[in-house]
């Protein structure tokens, strides 16, 4: 009897002419991850399922890593069912990632059980600075998502040292911290996480804005199903959400909801999608704020960001938005001389 070959999950029947369509799909388009550790890892490999990216590169100053992970990731394409090609370039080489239409940059140092954001500034600083550079070498007409720690700071410090249009760098910083949010007062509530709508926004750390007069269960306002204390109780433990993953894990950090959040971003660009994402984005005027990278609402297209949502606030959340703009104002301030 002649051989069939191995059996794949998913190829028979209706799954197969599920592949079989999907391999037939159009896909454009380069995205480029910076960092092949866990959180760049996970997103080059969520960006690689969406199928939507003709190449996803992964880059490491490690040799042999990202090859290597790129390959078990081109392995798992015949399972998976998705035809994005997967590129691992190490020994901090930047060939391959020419032309990139999004980079996200996840390269830096983690934050260990102890260490502030602060701690990483001058360290993560050296590092962005050098891959900011060779994006802008590399990827001139990139949209660059940032993601290294700390992120308001390294934001900033990416879009000096490409010197590119502001609107074309962000970082992933609401996206996360308002999925921590939802996940919280689910949790708290016994509640489907698709129920619950929350928002935050200002700075990714300790001047973090939630705004829970946005947040909805089931469409009911937050504030009629949990009582004030309870709601405070969830707002600071989102505020210290990364701090309670890296105390459990003891070494590293999270790293599987940042590179949903950080993979989002990307798809929202490279489909032109006009999402609207909380986001750190520069504000020129929004809220009354000039002159800094915050965590607003933003539409998202291939530009980058399109514009800046201004959404309704209340008196006390808008007073906290701003004090936020100042506390990061000043840290970007000094981010400009690394």
């Amino acid at each position: 009897m002649p051989s069939r070959g191995p059996h794949l999950p998913g190829r028979s029947g209706v799954a197969s002419d599920r592949l079989t369509a999907m391999a037939e799909q159009p896909r454009n388009g380069k995205v480029t991850v910076v960092g092949a550790g866990f959180y760049g890892s996970t997103t080059a490999l969520r960006l690689a399922e969406y199928d939507i990216f003709e190449t996803v590169v992964l880059t490491d100053i490690v040799e042999g890593k990202p090859e290597g992970l790129a390959l078990d990731m081109n392995q798992s394409r015949p399972i998976e069912g998705f035809e994005t090609e997967v590129v691992g370039v190490g020994g901090g080489s930047y060939e391959g990632t020419e032309g990139s239409d999004v980079v996200v940059i996840t390269a830096g140092l983690p934050r260990k059980p102890g260490m502030s954001r602060m701690d990483l500034i001058e360290t993560n600083a050296k590092i962005v600075r050098s891959v900011a550079e060779n994006i802008a070498r590399t990827s001139p007409d990139a949209v660059v998502i940032v993601v290294s720690n700390p992120l308001d700071e390294m934001t900033a410090l990416a879009q000096l040292a490409t010197d590119f249009p502001k609107n074309r760098v962000m970082g992933q910083a609401g996206m996360l911290d308002t999925a921590r949010f939802t996940n919280n007062v689910a949790g708290e509530l016994g509640a489907a996480v698709g129920s619950v709508r929350t928002l935050t926004l200002g700075s990714h750390g300790d001047t973090m804005v939630p705004v829970p007069s946005r947040c909805t269960v089931d469409g009911k306002p937050l504030t009629d199903v949990l009582p004030a204390d309870r709601i405070e109780h969830l707002v600071d433990r989102t505020r210290n959400g990364g701090a309670e993953v890296v105390a459990l894990l003891k070494t590293g950090s999270a790293y599987y909801a940042p590179s949903a959040a950080a993979a989002r971003m990307a798809r929202a660009v490279m489909e032109d999608s006009g999402a609207v994402m909380p986001v750190c984005a520069w504000v020129d005027g929004e809220y009354g704020i000039s002159g800094v990278y915050l965590g607003v609402e933003a539409e998202i297209g291939r530009e980058g960001v399109r514009r800046v949502v201004e959404g309704d606030l209340t008196e006390s959340e808008l007073a906290g938005l701003r004090e936020a703009a100042e506390a990061v104002r000043a840290k970007q301030a000094d981010v400009a001389d690394l």
